[in-house]
This record gives structure tokens, sequence and C-alpha cells, in this order.
């Protein structure tokens, strides 16, 4: 979560955003704000690399990428091909002198930019992507989804400038450090995500997962996990998202922040969204080289996979797999994808109408042998017949899944179904399955539910002790689950009822006494009103009787 300070930042900054955006929706207008915080981290960091490698020497009037502008090409600098191959070699990317953000905002802040510069900067940074091999899937295209024409930036290309220029503004005046120099871009740049998901409503849903939900898998996944200064550990989502689940893991993991103490893999069909979780990963620290992200089809195209050191192609398994894919998605089930060796152990396929169990069967496809798996899905995985059914027995019996985690309604962005975590495992000593109830456990939002973190620590000590816990948790055999006709819906294993207290009868008898009591005193209240009412119209009739035989109706007192 975000710092503090970093959070006051984040917030003033997406006030202001929100005043620009205009009728732009938020999921849409998140590509300009968290494009161009992304452009402006390259463009500094690649400043320091110069600086550091001694490759510009600024003079005393001037900025870093004023002394890299003159340089190039100058006798005592070398060519500008030079000096893109150089830092693609070592970066993974390059941007030439006339490009560095600091000539951006230069040029917004003097008036001087032209509705071209935009689309040349990223032109050039699309070119120059290309001088590196082994970072070309990492960098290519990341900026596309700046649509520099959209109209509801301007109707014109001078108005569509200016809104563009209005955000380098904005973008400008972050704090990338607080007031200690530690760098809080990373905790800004997510606090953001969170903040546009929300407002995106269901779209948020599709890239986004509640830092609380993420904190929860990432706690369980790497739980017995010791910190090491030499193993590297691999983590997988395949439903990638804005990669906040695998930078959950990171944080979770003892040791995670080492450099190169975990490497990162990742799938996404959405292009917007894949190109967030690269921005978003490289933003929190993550090196190019330690992650290998993918835009593709999970379900249609298997990865991780690859030649082996003999040369065989051949699936890759990992330490971790997280993930939140899209709940009862539908999916091309087609029978041939019974051979697939994802799905062909299981004698049956997902349904074409919920890809749940399709998208976990993956994922525990890819996991190691004493590796774990977490994976968030719909309350209907837990007791669906016919092949889910199927699917679920056959889980059972081959003694892979560890936990049913029920967890509170309307957590998430875009839906407030009630969903579970499974937890999985290949190397299981125990034939029995851990059962928790944490759905009546939240803090109650206005328009969302979340977790406290006594709420998660309750989750996580339950998981690490793994017995009996009343009205929480339980620790059910295969016998148990097998009478249940391998239905995990929780409360058959999780009794919550509540039973009422002791009836005292005659106590029962002694409020009815009183409370009879009390009517015929109300009783005897109402009546004397009544009489009173009574008195009071007879009174009037005699009064009214009188009057009558005094002044005969049509009568005069003067009648001859």
């Amino acid at each position: 979560m975000a710092a503090p300070q970093s959070q006051t930042i984040a917030s003033k900054l997406w006030a202001m955003a929100n005043e620009l955006r205009g009728n732009m929706d938020a999921s849409e207008y998140k590509n300009y704000i968290l494009g161009f915080m992304f452009y402006r981290y390259l463009s500094e960091h690649q400043e320091h690399y110069l600086l550091d490698q001694d490759l510009i020497t600024p003079r005393a009037d001037e900025t870093p990428a004023q002394a890299y502008t003159r340089q190039v090409g100058s006798d005592t600098g070398g060519s500008l091909e030079d000096y893109l191959e150089d830092i693609s070699s070592t970066l993974g990317y390059a941007i030439n002198p006339e490009d560095m953000w600091s000539t951006l905002v230069s040029k917004v802040e003097t008036g001087q930019v032209a509705p071209s510069d935009f689309q040349d900067i990223f032109d050039h940074f699309n070119a120059n992507s290309e001088r590196n091999a082994s970072a070309m899937n990492d960098f290519r295209g990341v900026f596309n989804d700046i649509s520099l024409g959209d109209s509801r930036l301007g109707t014109s290309t001078t108005s569509r400038a200016k809104s563009l220029s209005a955000i380098v503004s904005l973008v400008k005046d972050i704090a990338f450090t607080d007031d200690s120099g530690k760098d809080i871009l990373g905790d800004i740049y997510e606090y953001l995500i969170g903040q546009f998901a929300a407002t995106a409503g269901k779209k948020g849903g599709e890239f986004y997962t509640p830092h609380q939900i993420s904190t929860v898998l990432a706690k369980i996944v790497t739980e017995g996990v010791k910190e090491t200064t030499t193993q590297q550990f691999t983590v997988y989502d395949p439903t990638l998202g804005s990669g906040s689940l695998l930078l959950t893991v990171r944080h979770e993991l003892p040791g995670g922040e080492r450099r190169g103490a975990l490497k990162f893999l990742g799938q996404e069909l959405n292009t917007s969204t894949y190109n967030l979780a690269r921005m978003n990963l490289m933003m929190r620290g993550v090196d190019y080289t330690n992650m290998q992200l993918r835009n593709a089809d999970t379900l249609e195209t298997d990865w991780p996979d690859g030649e082996d050191e003999y040369g065989i192609d051949r699936p890759r398994t990992v330490d971790f797999v997280v993930m939140n894919p899209p709940y009862s998605a539908k999916w091309a089930n087609d029978d041939k994808k019974l051979k697939d060796p994802r799905w062909s152990d299981y004698g049956r396929l997902a349904p074409a109408s919920k890809a749940d169990y399709a998208f976990l069967l993956h994922g525990l496809y890819h996991l190691n042998a004493t590796g774990t798996m977490g994976i968030v899905l719909p309350h209907g995985v837990l007791f669906r017949g016919a092949s889910e059914g199927v699917i679920r027995e056959t889980l059972i019996r081959k003694n892979y899944l560890d936990a049913v985690i029920g967890l509170p309604p309307n957590l998430f962005y875009g839906t407030s179904i009630p969903t579970v975590i499974l937890i999985l495992k290949r190397n299981k000593t125990t034939k029995d399955i851990l059962f928790i109830d944490a759905s009546a456990d939240y803090v109650k939002g206005k328009n969302q539910n979340a977790l406290s973190e006594e709420n998660i620590a309750k989750i996580v000590d339950a998981y690490q002790a793994r017995r009996d816990v009343k009205k929480y948790a339980h620790v059910a055999d295969l016998d148990e689950i097998e009478a249940n006709d391998f239905n995990l819906n929780i409360p058959r294993y999780v009794d919550t009822f509540e039973e009422e207290s002791d009836i005292d009868i005659n106590q029962v008898y002694a409020d009815l006494a009183a409370t009879d009591a009390e009517i015929t005193g109300l009783r005897a209240q109402f009546d004397a009103m009544v009489a009173q009412l009574v008195e009071t119209d007879e009174a009037r009739d005699i009064s009214e009787a009188t009057e009558h035989t005094a002044h005969p109706e049509g009568g005069s007192e003067d009648h001859g």
C-alpha cells in the first residue's frame, strides 16, 4: 500500500487528473496519465545512466538533457547511433536527445511544443526499441495506448496538443521521492492504478486485484519460505492484469526485494492491460531482464514453455502461481483440447460458458513439485456438477487441493458476488482439505467492502495452524469429503449456525402477565377518553335541539 506521503501526493494528482479528463472514461484516461509518468521515469532513468557512466558531462549552466544534446555528434562525444546503441544495450531502450522528458517539459512551459512533437517522441521510442533483441518484447509498443488522435482530447490537432501539454504539466510536478529521499514513484503509480480501477466500475476488475486480496494470496503461497541469499524463485500470473499480484508476492516473499530474488512471468490477453503491467513492474524497480510478460490468450496459447538445456521444447514450471481470472468466462472448449496436457488428465473440459477450471488447471500444470498456487474463483466451482464435478473430484483424489477459503461479498471491482480462494499444491503429505469461512469478517464500505489487517491475519493464521476453529475453520479428511459427494460448499464443513439462547418459560409467563396488565391499563384509559367524547356529543345534540325549537328552519321572528 502507498505510504502516507506518497498517498497524499497521489490523491492530489488524482483530484487534478479528474478535472483534466473531462468526459473521457477513467479506464481510458489512465493510459495518458500513467503513460506519461512512465515516459518521465524512463527518461530520467536514462539521464542517471548517462551521468553514472560518464557518458555526458553537463556544464554548470546545463541540464543532463542539454549536455546529451550538445555532446551527440561533437568531437568529445560520439555519434547519435553510438549513444543509442550503448544505452539500449544496457537499459533495453533508448531515448533521443530531443525527446528527453525535460526537453519536452521546457517546450510545454515556453509554449514551443508542436502537435507533431508528441507523435515524434513515441515514434522514435518504438524505433529504438528494436535495437536490443532481448528487450524488444518488453518495450515495443508500450505507449501504443496513448491515442494522440482521440477526439475527446480535442476536436483539432492543436486542441489535442494542448490537452496533452496539460497532462505533461501535471506529471512534471509529481515528487518521485519523499522527504527522506526514498523513491515513492512506484507507490504513487500503484495508488493511481487502484483509483482508476475503482472509478472504472466493471472495467476496473479487468486490470486490478484489490491489494488486500493480493496480500492474502501472496502471504499464503510464500508461506514456509525462509530467506535465502542465493536462490531465485519464480512467480507466474496467467491472467496478469496490471501485475499487482506479482508485485505483492515479491513484497511478501522473505528477501524478495533483493535484486534477482524473484523472476516474474505473466500472460495477459488485453493489450492495453498488458502494456500497463509492463510499465507497472518496471516502475516498481523490476529490471526488464528479470521479467517475461506476454500478450496472448492463456487458454488458447499455452505458456510459459521453451527449450531446455537439451534443446527439448517443454513447459516451464514455477515456484508460485497466483491469479484472479475473469469469473465464469466463455471459452472454446473444443474436444480437441482434451489432448492438451494441461487438461488431458482430468477426463473432461470446463464447460464452454464457465472457464474457471480451465484457468485453474492451466496454472496447476505450470506449478513445480514443491510450489504453491492460489487462485480466486466464484463460489460455483465448489459445488457445480457435470464436467466441473468430474474435474473437482479428480483434483481431490490426486490430492492437489490444499485449502478452500471463503471470502466476503463485494470485495472486487465490477462484481458484488462472494468469491473463494483455492490453494493447490503438488507435494501434500496429508490427504485432507482445510476449509476457512472468512465471509463474515470484513470492513463494510459505502460502495465496496474491504479486508482489514486483522481480517487478513486471521485467515493466514488459520491457514498456518491448519486445525479446527469453531465457526471459522475445519480440516476435512477424504472420507468426509467423499461422503459429501465431493461437494466443497463451505457450510457443509464449517458450521456457522448461531444457536438461539435457551428460553426461560417462567420469564415468558411473567412477560405475558406484564403485557396483559399494560394492555388492561391502556384499555381503561382509552374507554375513559371515549366516554368523555360521548358526553360532549350528547351536550351538543341538546344544544342544537333547543336552538332548532327557538328558530324553526325557514321561519322568521316576525311572521305576522
